[in-house]
């Protein structure tokens, strides 16, 4: 969404972008260096936590700073600051330098960098209405008071937790041919219910995902907050209630808001290209996806169709150009089961002769180097397919899966469990009350290789998370997932209190 210069925050707009990059690259191309880049970032965060309807935290924080990389002699060498003036511009420049020339002596790989279209002057702006900085915090606190309010009148809740993430991300990169000025908001609204009883206690949340959307998604646009609201409280009761699972293999139609987790761990993940060289090996290890399989790699089922995007409408990773001025774009990752493709910034994508990166470089701060990051991964629909009651209409013997909580999985991304937030009996096609306590258990091929149906667009959603963690000092990164509802095949499924008791 280009929206031009008109609503990029004015106090970001007001700085001497221009006049600190000139400094820094000037510097940086004086002293030699044969690539050099340059961003200033500011980072606005703001969080609402309520327990039981009382205020509990309300935090803001504001990162603002301004970075210089180069390449110098085949060598990275990366510096920041805080002080947003040219001096200090010039100054992390030959610091950047002096970094590379240092590492130089240790660098066994040149670095290079595949090449990019110059872009010129450009601004982007994400999809929203309605910024939510812009929103007095005594509203967004009232809002989730009321939230709360609704819930405790139930008798079935003790207690209600609620809470409410924002973010204004407004970024300035140039590297000589490409200048872009750009502004990303996302929020995330939360709200859990907890019922504490005589035998114990549980709890559930909403659904709602975090969005790359303004305000307007807390008040009707983009989530039924009231409707899941007025229904949590009698889901919550029927779970105190309900049965563990009997562990044993069934069929599975899982919804968007709990495949949207499995995608981005056995999925995601694997298909970072430096996780699949084992460039990367930080928080979630390296990938089974290794590119000697690209092309023939059975990933998962025909009906599976997988892509990487930075430009879905909404998305927690969609940018017009990344940190290294690379445009956004959308492409395929899996295709009829196949691996066909993987997540490149402009090093991978050079190294392994791809060309052209597609857009994965991100740093969270002006204090951070850009890595290559996740793109939104998507599994896509069926068009004209099923919906999530035709799905289920196929089981006999089943579980109905909605909403994340606990997963596990292994350093190469292959054998995993995940939990969730809410399971139905599924019996000759037909619903039959809540289940306790269900974990599936698979390895990631054997997994999307059982996925017999995906749904039609109408069941389609894009959830997501804001803190995907990697690198060295970590880096963390918003990204989302869309998925259809699916159907899967004979997946084990674990009692998760008797599994913890043995």
């Amino acid at each position: 969404m280009d929206d031009g210069n008109a609503r990029i925050d004015p106090e970001f707009a007001g700085l001497p972008l221009q006049a600190l990059a000139d400094a820094a690259l000037g510097q940086a191309r004086q002293l030699g260096a044969r690539h050099a880049d340059f961003r200033v970032e500011r980072i606005r965060g703001q969080r609402i936590v309520l327990s039981d309807g009382k205020l509990q935290t309300l935090t803001d924080a504001d990162d603002s700073g301004l970075a210089v990389r180069v390449v110098i002699d085949g060598t990275w060498g990366f510096a920041s600051a805080v002080d947003l003036t040219p001096d200090a511009a010039a100054a992390a420049a030959r610091t950047a330098v002096e970094v590379a020339q240092v590492a130089a002596a240790m660098n066994t790989e040149r670095i290079e960098l595949a090449p990019e279209p110059a872009y010129g002057e450009v601004t982007w702006v994400s999809a929203y209405d309605i910024d939510p900085f812009t929103v007095p915090p005594k509203d967004k606190a009232g809002l989730l008071q009321a939230w709360s309010a609704q819930l405790l009148a139930h008798r079935a809740v003790t207690h209600a937790d609620a809470s409410l993430y924002q973010v204004k991300e407004c970024k300035f990169y140039t590297d000589g041919a490409t200048t872009a000025t750009q502004q990303r908001v996302r929020l995330h609204p939360e709200v859990t219910a907890v019922a504490v009883t005589e035998t114990g206690f549980d709890d559930m949340r909403t659904l709602a995902p975090p969005a790359g959307r303004g305000w307007e998604y807390l008040t009707g646009t983009g989530w039924d907050f009231p409707a899941e609201l007025a229904s949590l409280p009698e889901l919550l009761e029927a779970k105190v209630k309900a049965p563990g699972v009997k562990a044993g293999r069934y069929d599975l139609v899982i919804h968007p808001s709990n495949l949207w987790l499995t995608i981005h761990e056995s999925i995601g993940h694997a298909t970072e290209l430096d996780r699949a060289l084992g460039y990367e090996a930080a928080y979630a290890g390296t990938s089974f996806a290794t590119i000697d399989k690209l092309g023939s790699l059975r990933y998962g089922s025909p009906v599976m169709n997988v892509t990487g995007d930075r430009t879905a409408e909404h998305g927690l990773a969609t940018v017009g150009y990344d940190d290294e001025g690379v445009a956004g774009q959308s492409w395929d990752l899996i295709c009829g089961g196949i691996l066909t493709g993987y997540q490149l910034d402009r090093r991978m994508a050079r190294l392994k002769g791809f060309g052209r990166s597609n857009g994965c470089a991100f740093a969270d701060s002006p204090g951070h180097m850009p890595l290559q990051r996740m793109a939104n991964v998507s599994l896509r629909p069926a068009e004209g397919g099923p919906g999530t009651a035709e799905l289920i209409a196929g089981v006999e013997n089943g579980i109905y899966i909605l909403g994340d909580k606990s997963w596990s999985i292994d350093m190469q991304r292959y054998n995993f469990q995940f939990t969730g937030q809410r399971f139905f009996r599924i019996r000759n096609g037909r619903l039959d009350g809540q289940l306790r306590d269900v974990a599936y258990q698979a390895t990631t091929t054997d997994f999307w290789n059982s996925m017999e149906a995906v749904g039609g667009p109408q069941t389609y959603v894009l959830g997501g998370a804001f803190n995907c963690g990697k690198g060295q000092p970590g880096q963390v990164a918003p990204v989302s997932h869309g998925a259809p509802t699916a159907l899967f095949r004979g997946i084990r499924v674990l009692n998760t209190v008797e599994e913890g008791n043995t």
